[in-house]
Parts: C-alpha cells; sequence; structure tokens
C-alpha cells in the first residue's frame, strides 16, 4: 500500500467526513493546549519577531486546525498587547498534510474564519494571517532551512510512512495473518518490525524539522502511546484487536476475502515514553523540554452518542480510505462492518475499560 497516495481522513462535511467525526482528537488537543500556547508564548517574548511562522503537521480537513491557529492568534496578540506593549506580527501559518488530503475543505471555511477574526475585534480590522497549504510527507523535508518558528501537530506522528516491509516474507506473505497490528498471537517479529519503522520515521521526522526550524525553535507533538515494553494492552492496541474481529467477521459473512484480511496490516504504532525518549536523545537536535502521558475524557460526545459510537465513527473517517482500496467493499460494507465494531467496543466497555493513552511532547531546537 502506498500510504502517501491513498492514506487520508474522509474528505467533505458529510456524516462519515473526518470533519464532523474527529472531536476526539479536538479533545486531546484541547487536553493539553495549556502546554501548547504556553510554549508559543514563551517562544515569542524570547524572540519577538516581526513575523512569526508557525506550521501544523497532520492539519486534515477538519475545524480542529483553524481551531488552534485561532489560540494562536489570540495567544500572541495578547502576549504583544499586554507584555511586549508592541504591534502584533504578522503570522504565517503552513498547513500539512499528505496530498491527498482534502485541503478544499479547510480553504472554503477562510472566508469565515477571517470574518470571525474580525468580528472578535469588534468589527475592526482583521489580524494579519496568512495560511497556505504544503501537501506532503512530513517523513522527510518540507520547508527551508531555519524558516519555522513554531511547530504543532496533533494526533498525526502514530502513523507510520509505510507498512513495515519486513511483516511479510520472502513469499510476500504475511507473518502476522489474521491480525491487522501487533496482538497476542502475533510472532516476536512483528513487533520488532513496527518498532524497526518507528524509529527510522521518528528520526527522519525530528532531523527534517531540525532543519527547518530556528535555533530555539519549539514543536508540541501529540500522539497516541503506551505504557511501558508490552505491545498487547487495553488501550489503543485493543482498538485494533477489535477492527480485526470486527472484520473476520464480514470474512465469515462472505463479505471479504481471507486473503485479503491476512494481507492487511496498519501503517501505525504506539511508542512507549521510553522509546519516545530514546530517539529524541539519539537524533541529538532536540531537548525534550516536557513528555507527559493523558487519557482524554470520554464524556460528553456530539450528538449525544454513546463512547463507542464515537469511537467507531472516529475510526471509520480515519480508515475508510485504506479499508476501500485494499479491499474494495461499498458503502454498505463499510456500514455494516463500523456497525459491527461500534458493538464489539460497546461489548468490551461492559466488560472492562478501554484506555487508550496518549502523548504530549515539547521540544526545542537545540
Amino acid at each position: 500500500m502506498d500510504v502517501e497516495k491513498l492514506f487520508h481522513m474522509a474528505g467533505g462535511t458529510g456524516p462519515t467526513s473526518y470533519a464532523r467525526n474527529s472531536s476526539l482528537q479536538k479533545k486531546a488537543s484541547d487536553t493539553v493546549k495549556h502546554i501548547t500556547l504556553e510554549a508559543l508564548q514563551q517562544l515569542y517574548l524570547e524572540i519577538d519577531p516581526k513575523t512569526i511562522n508557525i506550521a501544523d503537521l497532520g492539519c486534515s480537513s477538519g475545524p480542529n486546525t483553524l481551531a488552534i491557529i485561532k489560540d494562536f492568534v489570540q495567544t500572541v496578540e495578547m502576549t504583544s498587547r499586554e507584555i511586549l506593549q508592541n504591534p502584533a506580527p504578522e503570522f504565517h501559518f503552513y498547513l500539512n498534510d499528505l496530498p491527498t488530503n482534502d485541503f478544499n475543505s479547510v480553504f472554503k471555511a477562510l472566508p469565515d474564519f477571517h470574518r470571525q477574526l474580525r468580528n472578535e475585534r469588534g468589527g475592526g480590522s482583521s489580524p494579519s494571517v496568512y495560511i497556505a497549504g504544503y501537501p506532503g510527507s512530513f517523513y522527510g523535508r518540507l520547508f527551508p532551512n531555519n524558516s519555522l518558528h513554531f511547530i504543532h501537530s496533533s494526533n498525526s506522528l502514530h502513523w507510520l510512512s509505510k507498512v513495515p516491509p519486513t511483516l511479510y516474507n520472502e513469499m510476500g506473505e504475511s507473518i502476522n495473518k489474521g491480525n491487522i497490528y501487533i496482538s497476542e498471537s502475533s510472532p516476536s517479529a512483528v513487533s520488532k518490525a513496527y518498532f524497526k519503522q518507528f524509529q527510522e520515521d521518528f528520526t527522519l521526522f525530528l532531523r527534517s524539522r531540525s532543519e527547518e526550524l530556528v535555533v530555539g525553535g519549539r514543536m508540541v507533538l501529540i500522539l497516541l502511546g503506551r505504557i511501558g515494553p508490552d505491545h498487547v494492552d487495553r488501550g489503543n492496541s485493543f482498538f485494533w484487536e477489535l477492527l480485526s474481529r470486527s472484520l473476520a467477521i464480514l470474512v465469515s459473512q462472505g463479505e471479504i476475502e481471507k486473503e485479503k484480511l491476512d494481507a492487511y496490516h496498519a501503517h501505525f504504532y504506539a511508542p512507549s515514553k521510553e522509546e519516545i525518549e530514546g530517539e529524541v536523545g539519539r537524533e541529538g537536535s532536540f531537548k525534550l523540554d516536557q513528555l507527559d502521558m493523558f487519557q482524554v475524557e470520554r464524556q460528553g460526545h456530539d450528538r449525544g452518542e454513546s463512547y463507542a459510537s464515537a469511537v467507531a465513527r472516529t475510526v471509520r473517517a480515519i480508515q475508510e480510505s485504506t479499508i476501500f482500496h485494499h479491499f474494495g467493499i461499498g458503502e454498505g460494507v463499510l456500514d455494516n462492518l463500523f456497525e459491527i465494531y461500534g458493538r464489539l467496543v460497546d461489548e468490551e466497555m461492559a466488560k472492562e475499560e478501554i484506555k487508550p493513552l496518549t502523548f504530549v511532547l515539547l521540544l526545542r531546537k537545540l
């Protein structure tokens, strides 16, 4: 599977779109927003630039990226006015995602976004905010040398650049048949393959960003993770286990082929705290100022739906593009798949809590 060409969040604004099913990601970003905004404020106080350049990596297609941009603008303007007593700088925002991302839905929202900024100023002039799209994989260079002051990435870096190639033997057959991620029945070579791919990708990400950030520039990275050395837990890996079970039910119903299920694997990795610290230290371009783990609050989802329904909608908005391409199934089968998935999540939650964990990293360019 060519991730760069095929993987994207569900575009548009329809009922299964990412724009309408990304509240869980928004809650993760909001939970640690104080860390993000404090880091931006501290950076701004240190350098006081006339123009501040900020990139959002993995911006996707929903409203979340514009929401955080608004927070960034308000934080810097408040700091300029109340602390530095200087005019606010110009803001240059660079929105990055893979080329298949629905950037148009973000661009269509910009007139309303700028109007909202003006209205919050009492109808006066809007702040100097310039927003551009930067399609491409963040596992490599995207921006000129020393061109960025601040980088934000939320719910993106747990996605690998590709499915680990060593999950397949010399015959092209999977060594992890029946599983789409690391599970209890997976041979040890599977977790090693995923970790190796994470090491390669994360190191390349850090090296690329170190060349693009100014000295002292900051990065705030929010990504899914796990506790300790065990890859199989009742957290993020368990949601993949339930998706495997859901796809297996479709096999039993004759909706998809078993051979296709055996060959389907997630390009995902939930690292541990120790693994993240190890890679940051080995790459050497950044100081890790903060690394916290948290769990997203489960109450109060949109439309008054259950947690299981919110998870199923979210996973569909994320995985629909790759599942559709790999299995060649239509809308009706996708509906069935995620109805099954939501039911399994609900049943498991009734037995024992599922605790997906998230990391927030604050890094400073050395």
